[in-house]
């Protein structure tokens, strides 16, 4: 239990053995955040996974009988946050669980049970004492059901998995860390949770921006206090949304025999004396939720993979599914690769790519088994295609 302002404190579970969450690779592990706040009604805002809800009950009994809640705030069915809720029930009798209209009909179908549900909508506001707790519904940021809590009366901001991070630590607060890489950590979970709902969050952005808020408390991850770190991390979702990026490359690759690999390196050379910004990835050493982190900032994606059995190979095509459902936009993408007999491959990642939201920048360079140094010289001409995007843009 740790209180984080008068009479809130913070009941959640520190997952430190998560490496995967649903295909997001978690290596620092993560934490499910519930609030409690005493007042005239005690109300728990979120809770955990079932597997953590022991530790939740802990930390709750350290500040009050859990039989006293009075109300259980789900602002996202999804599991992770509202598994504890039922095992919460059968020890607060009088408590009623608050949530929108999709929460209600989700915790119905998740949990088949007929709980005595408070469902509510943008600006309705319930009274638990001193405190009057307002409601802002914000549908697909990440799912239909997902809503904010505002507390006025401490300025603090419980918005559920927006401005939140996959990341267990014993510190609460992200100042307590390396912010750049708290906020690193916080581009990786938009890049792979939120990234297609870009239109959503700036309205989101907007409802939320008349408010007093001094602390801002989501449901993974640590907390934002200082007035600078909150400001950065509104300006950054206000650019993630609107995939505005940054005037650099990001090169990503698999190799079978070396021979896209030996292109991929030639790309990297020939970007960087154009003194243009480039990255290079291998899929065989990087997850793909890395990638995407990546892809949150990049402006120019270049793709290369070898054919086999006329198609991509398997670890390129995993990457751009998971891009399509993503649906990066404003990015431009490149194809290359090395073959044997058949291009068709290629034509499938350049239609995954415009799928996916991607413009494609011009007709990509696929090399015949192992490239000689003319072939290799091919693969200059990304570069004016490159920069006439740069210039234009």
């Amino acid at each position: 239990m740790v209180q984080i302002k008068d009479n809130i404190f913070w009941t959640g579970y520190i997952d430190w053995d998560l490496r995967n969450f649903h295909g997001y690779s978690t290596p620092r592990g993560s934490t499910y955040n519930a609030y409690l706040i005493l007042d005239e009604k005690p109300t728990l805002i979120d809770s955990v996974k079932s597997y953590g809800s022991k530790e939740m009950l802990s930390r709750i009994k350290e500040v009050i009988d859990p039989s006293k809640i009075e109300y259980i705030i789900s602002n996202h069915t999804e599991m992770d946050h509202s598994g504890a809720i039922d095992e919460l029930l059968h020890l607060c009798p009088k408590a009623k669980v608050v949530c929108s209209p999709k929460g209600e009909e989700g915790l119905r179908r998740h949990f088949k049970k007929d709980w005595p549900f408070q469902v509510v909508q943008t600006g309705d506001v319930l009274n638990i004492g001193k405190r009057d707790l307002k409601f802002i519904l914000m549908p697909m940021v990440h799912w239909p059901d997902s809503m904010a809590t505002y507390s006025e009366h401490d300025k603090i901001l419980f918005p559920n998995d927006a401005f939140g991070q996959h990341y267990a630590s014993n510190e609460r607060f992200a100042d307590e860390l390396d912010l750049n890489v708290m906020f690193k950590e916080a581009e990786k979970y938009y890049g792979n949770i939120v990234l297609p709902y870009g239109a959503q969050v700036l309205k989101v952005l907007d409802m939320i921006a008349p408010l007093d808020v001094e602390m801002i408390c989501p449901s993974h991850g640590l907390m934002w206090r200082r007035k600078e770190d909150i400001e950065g991390m509104v300006a950054y979702y206000q650019k993630w949304a609107r995939h505005e990026t940054d005037e650099k490359v990001m090169i990503v690759y698999d190799t079978m025999w070396h021979s896209t690999e030996i292109m991929a390196q030639r790309l990297l050379a020939l970007l960087k004396e154009e003194g243009i910004e480039v990255t290079l990835i291998n899929l065989q050493d990087t997850v793909i939720s890395d990638v995407i982190t990546e892809v949150v900032s990049t402006k120019f994606l270049l793709f290369g993979s070898p054919i086999l059995n006329n198609r991509m190979l398997p670890t390129m095509a995993g990457l751009l599914m998971y891009l399509k459902g993503l649906k990066p936009q404003k990015r431009y993408a490149w194809t290359f690769g090395s073959y044997g007999w058949s291009t068709s491959g290629f034509k499938e990642m350049e239609e995954f790519l415009k799928e996916g939201g991607c413009d494609i920048l011009g007709e990509g360079v696929y090399l015949k088994y192992i490239p000689d140094e003319s072939e290799l010289e091919e693969l200059r001409k990304v570069i004016p295609l490159v920069k006439d995007k740069l210039e234009k843009d």
